[in-house]
């Protein structure tokens, strides 16, 4: 009878096996955004099989979206493309009846205004967005909180700042400093934030996503424009790094899981959703890349050194500085690329 009884066990475990690993899934993240040991925990887990698909920017995606041309199952997607992604139909809604960890995510997050019903996408990480800068290489050691000390940087900063190669986040700082609107049409705002951004130019080294950790913190720079993340992990490695929280406006941006409107293995992907909107799943990705999620419960998972971190857990003094992503019309995203063209272009460094 016992024989029997783990014949039958064999038969079944085996049989779970053979149909799981029929599973696949092709998953698109930017480079070095999605842990490897999570990959493998959720193929132990449930014998689904991805495939990882990096790419170099959400521009990237979304135009390889756009025009068809993409075999992916999930991708994690900004918030700032997600209406128009939306809008061409390149993303599909998601079946919420197999998303049953759905109940996990905070309530801040159920109704973004970018999918105000959470029909397309789930929650991945939120990103701020500000200035770090070396307080051993300021006088005084401690900088104003404001976008100033960023775009009329000391002398000391000469050829020693570093900005991100995001059009938007830097016209957005730059026109919350000028007291403008970030989504205003006039040409004139356009032309204004243009002029800082000159001006500031002299002083940039480069405008690069790359080598943002290690730039500062080999003190290649000693100021740059960067995510909260990044801010953590060269704090890890230089002690005297402080991340800026300006009294004009610190930027909040959130990435999300979507599923392309081509996808194949739709099954599939909603169980990597769910499975990713668990609290110890997403508190992973958390501890290892330093930012925040929008998960109930992630926080017991997290590591403790992280959580007393002022850029990973914004002091309560400064969270009315935070402002969420604002999508602006075709219009104002003309003349950011126009301005952006016009200071790449222009001189200095």
């Amino acid at each position: 009878m016992k024989l029997l009884k783990w014949s039958i066990a064999s038969i079944l475990i085996y049989s779970y096996h053979v149909t799981n690993a029929a599973g696949k899934l092709h998953f698109a993240c930017a480079q070095n955004y999605y842990p490897a040991e999570l990959l493998q925990k959720f193929e132990q887990e449930t014998g689904i099989k991805i495939t990882l698909n990096p790419y170099d920017s959400d521009g990237t995606l979304a135009t390889k979206l756009n025009i068809g041309r993409q075999m992916y199952d999930v991708i994690v997607v900004n918030e700032a493309y997600v209406p128009t992604l939306i809008k061409n139909g390149s993303i599909r809604k998601l079946d919420k009846e197999k998303l049953s960890n759905l109940k996990n995510i905070q309530s801040e997050y159920l109704s973004p205004s970018f999918d105000p019903k959470r029909e397309y996408t789930m929650p991945y990480t939120a990103i701020l967005t500000s200035f770090a800068y070396d307080s051993a290489r300021v006088p005084g050691g401690k900088l104003e909180d404001s976008w100033g000390a960023f775009f009329h940087p000391d002398k000391v900063f000469w050829g020693k700042i570093a900005n991100l190669d995001e059009r938007d986040d830097l016209f957005i700082a730059a026109s919350w400093y000028l007291g403008l609107d970030e989504c205003s049409e006039n040409p004139k705002d356009a032309e204004k934030v243009l002029q800082l951004l000159q001006q500031q130019k002299p002083y940039v080294i480069t405008y690069s996503n790359d080598r943002t950790t290690a730039r500062m913190a080999n003190r290649e720079v000693f100021m740059q424009q960067v995510w909260n993340g990044v801010a953590v992990r060269v704090r890890s490695k230089l002690a005297t790094t402080i991340f800026a929280y300006p009294k004009e406006g610190v930027i909040l941006s959130r990435d999300n899981f979507a599923m392309p409107d081509k996808a194949k293995n739709v099954d599939e992907a909603h169980q990597f959703i769910n499975w990713m909107l668990q609290p110890e799943n997403i508190a992973h990705v958390s501890n290892k890349y330093k930012y925040t999620n929008a998960i109930i419960g992630s926080d017991k998972f997290i590591d403790s050194d992280l959580v007393n971190d002022p850029a990973f857990n914004t002091p309560k003094e400064f969270r009315n500085r935070i402002k969420p992503f604002k999508i602006c019309s075709p219009k104002v995203l003309a003349l950011r690329n126009k301005v952006w063209v016009k200071l790449k272009k222009s001189g200095g460094s």
